[in-house]
């Protein structure tokens, strides 16, 4: 299979280890480095891509703003240290983002707020709203509130969960190697690059080692973990060095790195994930003229729905049916049993009258929503 090239999609997640951002005998940004990585990323911006960041840093440059001595950190200096961190990670994105003209938007996340559906759609709303107003993402786990031991790695896994959420068709993963090679390089000069990875087999995960294994930890192993994830979900992947400047330039013009296809493509992954993975918690009735709409690929709106049945949440998966009962399709609501009910009927600009709030003007976001007979 030939090798993709950057050009060619639409929606693209770096994610930075803190290893390449921070010079850690220095305890500050790679300032001349991070202006290159911007540059590559203002560029794919001015050619209509969407570009989201995941950044690791907010510890690293913690410690440095504390002046905290080495070693391990007990898990509340490490929250603590990624609070004062955090400030100065979000600030340096923007500023170097914005000699490009570029807006930055930080987003802090949890893993529970990328597995949790009602937390999910928050943070994949907020995410498409800053793209539409096209500014660059700057998403990072947020290690203060985290209630698990920080371990460096896990943004590779994080990084995945972003590009799932956001319907991101690639994810690049910036490490200090090349990409996946058949043995670990360092220790076998006979390893050879893995240039394209069409399947994530048993075999390729015996290349990145055991889970545990001390070379391993926040290493390929967890990177293999996010390919499995992105590519499960219709997202390509690239591992590649991020060591020279230019980095994803560098990829451009055909550097080494490893790509993890799919076969699939995010919405169609997601659109299977709705249609089949979830059990509906309700159903929403329809009028002609809204299934009329849903067909020709519009969202669904308050004024098209003439019932509501079941005790559901929001993001929860529902049934939707045609006047005559026919099921049309099955879609993740906004907005939970109550509301819904009192808004079914009304017009967008009623929402906020009726509830106090200022709602999302679709009851079912297109992206949100399968049609039957569409699945695929």
């Amino acid at each position: 299979m030939s090798r993709p090239e950057l050009k060619n999609f639409r929606r693209i997640v770096v994610k930075v280890g803190s290893s390449l951002l921070i010079d850690s005998a220095a305890g500050e940004v790679r300032a001349k480095w991070l202006a290159a990585l911007a540059a590559d990323i203002a560029k794919l911006h001015a050619d209509g891509r969407d570009v989201l960041v995941v950044s690791s840093g907010s510890i690293a440059l913690g410690r440095s703003r504390l002046k905290l001595p080495r070693g391990p950190l007990k898990l509340e200096e490490s929250q603590a240290a990624a609070a004062v961190g955090q400030i100065a990670l979000a600030r340096i994105w923007s500023e170097v983002l914005g000699h490009h003209g570029i807006g930055a938007g930080q987003i802090l996340v949890t893993l529970q707020d990328t597995e949790e559906r009602r937390r999910y759609l928050n943070a994949r709303s907020t995410i498409g709203k800053l793209l539409e107003w096209r500014a660059v993402p700057i998403i990072n786990e947020n290690d203060t509130v985290a209630t698990n031991e920080i371990r460096y790695g896990d943004n590779d896994r994080l990084a995945a969960r972003v590009a799932t959420m956001a319907s991101a068709d690639l994810l690049v993963l910036l490490s200090d190697i090349d990409g996946l090679y058949t043995a670990p390089p360092g220790a076998n000069p006979d390893a050879k690059l893995i240039p394209i990875v069409e399947s994530v087999t048993a075999e390729i995960e015996g290349m990145a080692g055991a889970a545990e294994s001390e070379l391993s930890r926040g290493g390929m192993y967890t990177k293999i973990e996010a390919a499995k994830i992105a590519t499960t979900a219709g997202t390509h992947m690239i591992i590649a060095s991020g060591k020279a400047d230019h980095p994803l330039q560098r990829i451009t013009d055909g550097g080494l790195c490893t790509w993890f296809l799919t076969p699939a493509n995010p919405v169609t992954a997601r659109k299977r994930w709705i249609a089949g993975s979830l059990e509906p918690k309700g159903t929403l009735t329809i009028d002609a003229g809204a299934v009329t709409a849903l067909r020709a690929g519009k969202s669904l709106l308050p004024a098209g729905v003439i019932k509501v049945e079941g005790d559901f949440a929001r993001g929860d998966a529902v049934i939707v049916r045609g006047p005559d009962t026919h099921e049309i399709g099955r879609g993740l609501v906004a907005y939970d049993a109550d509301n819904a009910e009192k808004i079914k009927g009304r017009s967008s600009p009623d929402v906020m009258v009726i509830l106090g709030i200022t709602g999302r003007a679709e009851m079912i976001h297109r992206d949100d929503l399968v049609i039957s007979g569409s699945r695929s």
